[in-house]
């Protein structure tokens, strides 16, 4: 790995979980706290489907630290793997604080107007999702093959896990989560452009 790039991802990942902890840390006092979003707020919305959204992210993550040696890409999978999880858990927890339900029965995305938006099927529930198909897939590949799979699909997942973010970033009210909506996109922005980075070096590039 580039020395470069080990301490890049290694400060990122650092950064995202210390904010992480101030964030949660926050939320017991925030200015939201008083103000307790409704069921079928943006802040609850987001809160379910990005904490679906991220739970696929960790298992593809560890999938791939399974399946390839490569110091660097295990590094990226490890980071992702520990940062959305740490977030999962606080938005978890924000619902658990709110006394809202962690599912809903509108549809994914209806927070953001996208209720009705045809899904992929299959596992993948929200834009960037993989399917349950392409994550069978990615449990077979070994090396290489697994590297780049893993790296189109994270790409997409991150590009969806962006705009659900910006939405957030504009809609949500609660401003412990409107922060780390902000901060979402930009870690998820960065990652893309590295991982944009690492298919290049292995002769490939992102899916359409």
């Amino acid at each position: 790995m580039k020395p470069g790039r080990a301490c890049w991802i290694a400060g990122a990942a650092a950064a995202a979980l210390v904010a992480a902890g101030a964030i949660t840390y926050a939320g017991a006092g925030d200015d939201g706290a008083e103000r307790v979003p409704a069921a079928d707020s943006a802040d609850a919305g987001f809160a379910r489907d990005m904490a679906v959204h991220h739970q696929q992210a960790v298992e593809m993550s560890y999938i791939v630290r399974d399946r390839t040696g490569d110091e660097e890409v295990r590094r990226l999978a490890y980071d992702i793997a520990q940062t959305q999880a740490n977030q999962r858990g606080m938005m978890i927890g924000w619902l658990d604080l709110w006394g809202l339900p962690k599912v809903s029965s509108d549809p994914p995305m209806t927070w953001m107007g996208m209720g009705d938006m045809p899904s992929a099927g299959e596992g993948s529930l929200m834009p960037g999702m993989a399917t349950d198909a392409e994550m069978e897939k990615l449990g077979t590949l070994n090396g290489r093959q697994a590297e780049v799979f893993y790296l189109q699909l994270m790409t997409e997942h991150h590009k969806g896990g962006v705009h659900m973010a910006e939405g957030c970033a504009e809609t949500c009210t609660v401003g412990v989560e409107k922060r780390l909506a902000r901060g979402m996109v930009e870690s998820q922005e960065s990652e893309i452009r590295l991982m944009a980075d690492l298919l290049a070096e292995r002769g490939a590039k992102p899916r359409a």
